[in-house]
């Protein structure tokens, strides 16, 4: 039985039981939070639990309004089909997700390997029709499907997806976009060794395709923008070869001989002057930090508390974004117009396809950011 749209006057009587799928990757997990927040909204004390693939299960975990995390490993198994431990692990990913009787479950991806995935709950299945599904074929595992425009953002379309299955489109207008982490209950302490007595920055500088590096010249000099502003700066990294990209532009930054040298424009933007938490501008100078290899929930910590992010078009820009930290997404090889950051916080998605921001111009973004305040696009 397909799920029963349910209008603003005609709910069920008891809060259902939902199951969404959202497998990967990241930045598309971050986008399908929101989801979470409105149905919360519309179905109080409706029971929510969400299918990820097991590498960024952290995610959902850290919303309040998830009740199970069930991970999925189709990356990892799909590599190793021959050993039977991996059909073990099939198996017992099959029984657990079939434990739960689901009022309707939600594919919010369209690809038919999600498709697949939702068909092996027990409850009615929905999802995008085939115009509007990344992969057509998919539509065929649901029992209902809804047209959704692909000309929007992912996180729209992820919301009217869900608004429409749930018969609350007319109310979706009056929901806020709430991705549910900022100050989430969930989220970890602080990694040791994370000084928060200075404000600091988080420079996202790593992304999964080499055309999508901003250069690091540019990085160094927007840190130096950053750092005459009086911030300290944390650089993430995943990989080996990431943290090394960090290290090299913290180490350039923190340069005693300050090689490359600031460059003359700093003063020209008159950077401001942050306060620490004593409520004066501290005497020792801010530096650059490279972090160690770390989870995503301690990630967002990291990032949680920050005054500013500033990233590549990476799924941890997106993460910043949806914990309200004021966020600049550069693009120098993709169109943010459906995927760029989208957040109820200060934000700006800077440059395209082909256009490589400025960075004197994100400095002066990020200033105004620091302030409080916008300015119009540049890049």
């Amino acid at each position: 039985m397909p799920p029963r749209p349910a209008s603003a006057t005609s709910r069920p009587s008891a809060p259902p039981t939902l199951l969404l799928v959202k497998t990967s990757s990241l930045g598309d997990v971050i986008h399908n939070l929101p989801v979470v927040s409105d149905l919360r909204r519309h179905f109080p004390g409706a029971r929510i639990d969400w299918c990820v693939e097991e590498g960024f299960q952290a995610l959902p975990g850290l919303h309040p309004g998830v009740a199970q995390v069930i991970p999925v490993a189709v990356r990892r198994w799909r590599k190793h089909l021959l050993q039977g431990a991996t059909w073990g692990e099939i198996g017992a990913f099959r029984r657990t997700l079939r434990e739960t009787a689901y009022d309707a479950v939600l594919d919010t991806q369209g690809l038919v390997k999600s498709a697949l995935i939702a068909r092996q709950a027990r409850g009615p299945k929905a999802g995008y029709a085939p115009e509007s599904a990344r992969e057509p074929l998919a539509a065929h595992f649901y029992n209902q499907t809804y047209a959704i425009p692909t000309g929007i953002h992912a996180v729209t379309r992820n919301r009217w997806l869900a608004a429409a299955a749930f018969g609350y489109a007319q109310e979706l207008e009056l929901l806020p976009l709430d991705y549910g982490i900022a100050a989430s209950p969930r989220l970890p302490a602080l990694p040791a060794g994370i000084d928060t007595a200075r404000p600091y920055a988080v420079l996202l500088t790593a992304t999964s395709r080499d055309d999508k590096l901003w250069p690091e010249d540019h990085w160094i000099a927007l840190g130096r923008a950053l750092l005459a502003a009086g911030l300290d700066l944390r650089l993430p990294g995943g990989s080996a070869r990431e943290r090394e990209r960090a290290g090299r532009i913290a180490a350039a930054l923190n340069s005693s001989g300050t090689t490359p040298p600031n460059p003359a424009w700093i003063n020209d933007l008159q950077p401001p002057r942050l306060e620490n938490q004593a409520g004066r501008a501290s005497s020792a100078p801010p530096r650059a930090e490279a972090l160690p290899a770390s989870g995503l929930a301690e990630l967002a910590a990291v990032i949680g508390v920050a005054r500013l992010a500033v990233g590549v078009d990476t799924g941890l820009t997106h993460l910043a974004a949806a914990l309200n930290i004021p966020t600049l997404a550069l693009f120098v090889a993709t169109d943010p117009g459906l995927t760029g950051v989208l957040s109820a916080g200060l934000h700006a998605n800077l440059g395209g396809k082909a256009q490589c921001p400025d960075p004197r111009d994100v400095a002066a973004r990020a200033y105004a950011f620091l302030a409080g305040r916008d300015l119009p696009a540049v890049g």
